[in-house]
């Protein structure tokens, strides 16, 4: 009788529990996570390392980060060197052959992404350079689709119930993207040609894609925090060639901006590369929606 009640009781307490998500993901950034949450929907479960407002090439390592991987069917990273400061001693503690390097479950986003700013040859004198090139190609958007569509195929692959779903996702993703993408292009239209300046070569995609030069950076290279020197030349350029915008980032030193905007009458926009990093940005489009419309206004205020 009371193996009966056990086996009832296991029973009833198991439909009242939801379905558990078919994948384990764990996204080494945030757009990376967004996007895996919008295609797997409720059939994966998401998990991101680095916080939005977290320099992504210096993330803390936490115990918590190392049980997630453990647990993980999926590990989606940016690639191009971008983690790997901080990564490969998080896998290593979590010991799990599903996501090594080559294994199903590891997306290398990078794959497929035609890089900016690859370097000739690996010299460190040139500040912290990626020897695969530029890793911030998540800010062109069309380099989304190609990321997505990556995702999608492995989620379908490890969880092949849920690959009419996946595929709709990545459809629908795609659907969305095209009508902003429009959208997007006519908001900055009126300003190609112009320039801007970042912290760090963060915005060279984002640039190129709506045709902006952003070729100009408060670091002398990358990595590297400015001197003052170099700071005055920044300053020189911005007034000789009236460059107006300055974009920085959370996790950028927000005097060292403050100074140079005040300097040269420029506007401070406040942007950022993840979703979740400034109000209204959950999702991925939403980022890049935010981003454009301020680039826009700013550019607008300074015609």
């Amino acid at each position: 009788m009371r193996t009966t009640l056990a086996i009832l009781a296991a029973a009833l307490l198991g439909a009242a529990l939801p379905a558990q998500a078919a994948l384990k993901v764990v996204a080494t950034t945030g757009e990376y996570g967004a996007l895996a949450a919008q295609i797997g929907g409720a059939r994966v479960s998401v998990t991101t390392i680095a916080k939005p407002t977290e320099d992504p090439h210096f993330v803390d390592a936490r115990p918590s980060q190392i049980v997630a991987l453990n647990r993980a069917d999926v590990l989606i990273e940016g690639g191009a060197e971008l983690e790997v400061g901080w990564l490969p001693p998080l896998l290593d503690g979590a010991r799990n052959g599903k996501i090594l390097a080559g294994a199903p479950g590891r997306i290398v986003a990078s794959e497929g992404i035609q890089l900016l700013d690859i370097p000739l040859a690996a010299d460190r004198s040139q500040g912290d350079t990626h020897v695969a090139g530029n890793p911030h190609f998540m800010l062109d958007p069309l380099n989304s689709k190609v990321v997505g569509e990556h995702i999608g195929r492995v989620f379908a692959a490890l969880d092949p119930a849920g690959a009419a779903t996946y595929k709709a996702n990545v459809d629908s993703f795609e659907a969305s993207l095209d009508a902003k993408m429009n959208e997007w292009t006519a908001a900055l239209k009126p300003y190609a040609g112009r320039q801007i300046v970042t912290y760090h070569p963060t915005w060279r995609y984002f640039g190129r894609r709506f045709s902006l030069k952003a070729d100009t950076f408060l670091e002398p290279k990358p990595g590297i925090p400015p001197s003052p020197p170099h700071l005055a030349k920044v300053m020189q350029k911005m007034q000789a060639e009236n460059i107006r915008i300055l974009l920085v980032e959370p996790y950028q030193p927000r005097k060292t901006a403050e100074a140079v905007a005040s300097r040269t009458d420029a506007v401070l926009v406040d942007v950022c590369q993840f979703p979740g990093g400034i109000p209204g940005t959950s999702t991925y489009l939403e980022l890049i929606d935010t981003v454009v419309k301020r680039v826009a206004q700013a550019l607008a205020t300074k015609s």
